[in-house]
């Protein structure tokens, strides 16, 4: 439904708490016909146990057949209509990594990449090359990139990633992008939207943009496997209410990643110090449990290994945050949702369109008859398939944060 102001009106205090366990790229696809799914490859003893005493189904991220980005697929997990509020990459991962960004700001995430003799991308990660190589490079184009007219900003991210920020007058966003998100071929140029509202700014920010990239062209030539860059997202920050005026929610993020700290921070989210690793992120929601109503709990590695294409890695890693688990748990929360921003099939090494299995636990849940967590379980659940914007009031409904509607 995505109403905002709708569920706004409905919103009432209530000293509930509720905690979001994403998995991101969660689904997944057998890789032999009729074998079973990461999910169901793995060992999960305590999501299956929760999986017995909740509600399950499907999520869909944005409509029947399209494959998300994990932007929309967050926004609607979140409640927001991810067509209504489209965001770039880049200011995300710019708020990630805690850039002061200015309302008319460019953002851009930027790749690292691997490019052959020919200029074509072959590695469009450049084989995740570590932090510490990425801060070299960023340097190093700092040193040998110089526009006119702007000030230019370029801030590692993590691994692969970094972020381009351009900042000056008669900038636009409404531009492509470089990256094909393919192999094979050459990166794209940077160009205006056909239905870019100012076409003259657009195409002078473009035009900045791939004199950017050929100069970090020169730069990086000698640099393999980071001897080329893709970028994505070029946007503006957006003006979007937070969860506080929309939900009435004191809420807390708990992520390694920047982008998703980000994402979290622009729909009003305190970004908590989270570490490095699944046990710091467990040590963090005990840690603050006492001082927030809602928490987001991200984890990357199942989507990771999903577009590494390692079946066996993503089983892997589904099963270490099994772990953890009870963990969350123990606390006592009123309700506990699992779910994950889209599916990341090791099958396609992508992310896909396939609904998103999703379980939610709580004192008023209507229990169905799905033993375990699973893609095969949740298409047997009461819940069935919904979009993932509905998540957010059922979450409210079962803290008994929502009024009723009507007479």
């Amino acid at each position: 439904m995505a109403d905002l102001d709708f569920i706004r009106k409905l919103v009432i205090p209530a000293e509930s708490k509720i905690v979001f366990l994403v998995m991101d790229g969660i689904g997944g696809l057998p890789v032999d016909e009729g074998g079973p799914t990461e999910l169901e490859a793995a060992h999960t003893p305590n999501l299956d146990a929760l999986a017995a005493k909740s509600i399950c189904g499907f999520t869909i991220p944005i409509t029947p057949g399209i494959t998300p980005g994990s932007g929309p697929g967050h926004l609607g997990m979140f409640g927001y209509d991810p067509c209504r509020y489209v965001i770039g990459r880049g200011v995300l991962e710019a708020l990630g990594i805690d850039f002061d960004l200015q309302p008319q700001d460019i953002a851009s995430r930027g790749n690292f990449c691997s490019v052959d003799e020919e200029g074509r991308v072959t590695d469009r990660r450049a084989g995740r090359i570590p932090t510490e190589k990425n801060t070299e490079l960023v340097q190093l184009l700092r040193e040998k990139v110089h526009l006119s007219g702007i000030e230019l900003f370029i801030e590692t991210v993590k691994e692969y990633r970094f972020v381009l920020v351009m900042r000056g007058k008669g900038l636009a966003a409404d531009l492509t992008e470089s990256d094909p998100q393919q192999l094979g071929v050459p990166p794209l140029p940077i160009r205006p939207l056909e239905n870019a509202p100012d076409p003259a700014a657009s195409q002078k920010t473009a035009d900045l943009v791939n004199d950017f990239i050929g100069q970090a062209r020169e730069a990086l030539e000698d640099q393999r496997p980071a001897n080329m860059i893709l970028l994505r997202g070029l946007d503006k920050r957006p003006a979007i209410p937070s969860m506080r005026e929309v939900f009435g929610l004191r809420a807390a993020a708990i992520a390694v990643y920047p982008m998703y700290r980000g994402l979290a921070k622009l729909v009003g989210m305190t970004a908590l110090p989270s570490g490095t690793t699944l046990a710091d992120e467990f040590d963090t929601l005990v840690k603050f449990w006492p001082d927030y109503d809602f928490f987001y709990l991200h984890y990357k590695y199942t989507d990771s290994r999903g577009e590494d294409g390692d079946f066996e890695a993503k089983v892997a890693v589904i099963e270490e945050f099994d772990t953890y688990v009870p963990r969350a748990l123990d606390l006592n929360p009123d309700v506990v949702i699992v779910t994950g921003d889209h599916s990341t099939p090791a099958l396609l090494r992508a992310h896909s369109w396939h609904p998103v299995p999703t379980m939610l636990y709580s004192r008023y849940c209507r229990c169905d008859e799905a033993r375990e967590y699973s893609e095969r379980a949740c298409a047997r659940g009461a819940l069935g398939n919904f979009a993932a914007v509905d998540l957010m009031p059922l979450a409210l409904a079962n803290a008994l944060r929502l009024t009723k509607f009507g007479a």
